[in-house]
């Protein structure tokens, strides 16, 4: 679902779990690359203040908006600990991105009633990674 965000018309919006200040890191070029796109971004982070000139929130439930995508840029084992949270805020997508997934987080996501999609969020979404 799309949203009016004033006169450039449609803004969607994506929390990135493990956004990072690191250029290297994919949680840092998912944020970057959303930005460009013109997407609301929210990163995720409970050890940064903020993230590109964004506010960073320390997880998904202090995110102020429930977010239509949610991409998660962490190991497996932190992505399970965080599902529930990710369900209770909800959102239309959970991308599990390459190194983010396993079969205990697809399992227990699905579980948990979660759309979940196994891929590249920034590829899923016409973005060369390597462009940001």
């Amino acid at each position: 679902m799309r949203r009016p965000d004033g006169p450039q018309g449609f803004m969607r919006s994506i929390a990135i779990i493990g956004a990072s200040n690191d250029p290297s890191k994919f949680g840092n070029r998912a944020v970057r690359a959303f930005l460009a796109k013109g997407w609301r971004v929210y990163p995720v982070n409970p050890r940064e203040k903020t993230i590109e000139g964004l506010p960073a929130y320390p997880g998904i439930a202090e995110v102020p908006e429930r977010p239509e995508l949610v991409s998660l840029y962490v190991p497996p084992a932190v992505g399970l600990a965080l599902l529930p949270a990710v369900k209770a805020r909800g959102c239309d997508e959970l991308w599990l991105n390459p190194g983010a997934d396993s079969p205990e987080v697809v399992e227990a996501a699905e579980a948990l009633g979660l759309n979940v999609i196994q891929a590249c969020s920034l590829v899923g979404h016409g973005m060369d990674p390597g462009d940001h």
